[in-house]
């Protein structure tokens, strides 16, 4: 009995905890927007060439209908909106791993009530493994991994190296059952499985939404609560089953404990607020991903590392502040509406403002036009100056940063060593 009045405690304070308040309030609103009776989005199935795209949205009906039916008036406000709730995974861009809404005709699809966050998951390196290693054996385009992804593969395996083949059993199984689901409907689960793993390991540069909260700091109160796998594989079993622990006396929360945890926690989120992926980025570029750059300066400036190569270049060159504009811009548009008018003064006195440090060369009509909105502040301040600093960088330091010595040394540097980190790497998994 004491085990049960504990257990129903514990769900009660999660229930009122404030991620699980958040997550209903998101839930009820992505409710309403599914419920074709009272004019939710319409969801439908789009041609596109020699194929269909079932069950799909446009990033235009979302925005249209938040504003609509939240009684939001500004069109920022309603995009930043609907990019906090797909952040958390309730919707998602079928053809990118970058959880975020845009006002345009990008796709979107809705998330299984399965995976809504609400349900707790805490997934296991195990479960990414088997995800990995199962999307390894589709032979289909739209599941092929990205180079995030191919890293992580590749250092998971080492690191269940012993396991392996266990996980690879696992993969084998769930490859199976899903072959013999219908085409369409595995289409869409694929696509939700993949928006899953894109909140709990997200793209390096994302944040992770669900690595730092209040609910995860109180879990240390609770060490005898197992962790929820997606595919039902734990890495460690408890060696003594909770029913069998002597019950321990409840003893009612203070104000001084309150007091210690809003501490604990204050701290936590100073150290840890940007804390990526669990899986820890590469510290160097695979090949295929310097190569990328060089496709355009959109592949580049979305890349992190990519952006901070061509910081460094351009800070060689002592004409970073274009990048840094261009970034401080990026930047602004996802901030609070509180904050919008004091970071747009900010920009303003940096790069702007007569007598400025880092002043950026701009023609007069677009300075013109920046003047103006400047007195009227807003995430879309500087969207005409970033277009042309977006302009100038694409015509003049991009084309020379691909031929800069910088770049060309560390594409020589990734294609010396290609061959030689193979062999240590086939080296250590013949060791393991």
């Amino acid at each position: 009995m004491a085990q049960g009045s504990s257990d129903m405690e514990t769900a009660d304070q999660e229930e009122s905890s404030p991620n699980m308040i958040v997550y209903r309030k998101i839930e009820d609103i992505i409710t309403r927007m599914q419920d074709d009776k009272t004019g939710g989005v319409p969801i439908r199935t789009v041609k596109s060439f020699l194929s269909k795209i079932p069950s799909v949205v446009t990033g235009v009906d979302i925005v249209q209908w938040l504003m609509k039916n939240l009684n939001v008036d500004d069109l920022a406000e309603a995009i930043h909106l609907g990019s906090l709730i797909a952040a958390q995974g309730y919707i998602f861009p079928i053809s990118d791993h970058v959880l975020t809404l845009k006002d345009d005709g990008t796709f979107y699809r809705f998330q299984a009530p399965y995976f809504w966050p609400s349900n707790c998951w805490e997934p296991e390196n195990t479960d990414y493994a088997i995800y990995l290693c199962k999307r390894t054996m589709q032979n289909k385009a739209r599941l092929e991994l990205a180079d995030y992804e191919a890293e992580n593969l590749a250092r998971l395996q080492r690191a269940f190296a012993r396991k392996w083949e266990f996980i690879f059993m696992q993969a084998e199984a769930q490859v199976k059952i899903d072959r013999k689901k219908d085409k369409t409907e595995r289409k869409i689960l694929d696509s939700q499985e993949r928006a899953f793993w894109d909140v709990h390991r997200p793209v390096p540069g994302c944040v992770n939404t669900t690595e730092m909260d209040i609910r995860k700091c109180r879990r240390m109160k609770n060490p005898q609560r197992v962790k929820k796998s997606v595919y039902g594989v734990t890495e460690d079993s408890q060696s003594q089953s909770p029913v069998h622990m002597p019950s321990q006396p409840v003893r009612k929360t203070t104000k001084e404990d309150v007091r210690k945890q809003i501490t604990f926690l204050n701290v936590q989120i100073d150290r840890h607020c940007l804390k990526m992926s669990k899986v820890a980025e590469s510290k160097e570029p695979s090949q295929h991903r310097v190569k990328r750059w060089a496709f355009s300066i959109d592949d580049m400036l979305k890349d992190p590392m990519g952006r901070d190569q061509f910081l460094r270049f351009l800070e060689s060159e002592f004409s970073s502040e274009n990048l840094r504009f261009w970034l401080a811009v990026q930047d602004l548009k996802k901030q609070p509406l509180l904050d919008v008018a004091t970071r747009v003064e900010d920009i303003w006195q940096e790069f702007l403002a007569p007598g400025a440090q880092s002043a950026i060369n701009l023609d007069s009509h677009s300075y013109e036009i920046t003047s103006q909105n400047v007195k009227d502040p807003g995430r879309y301040t500087y969207e005409d100056a970033q277009e042309h600093i977006y302009k100038l960088m694409k015509s003049d330091s991009y084309a020379r940063f691909l031929r800069s010595n910088a770049y060309q040394d560390l594409l020589l540097a990734k294609k010396k060593g290609k061959s030689l980190a193979g062999k240590r790497l086939t080296g250590l998994m013949q060791s393991s």
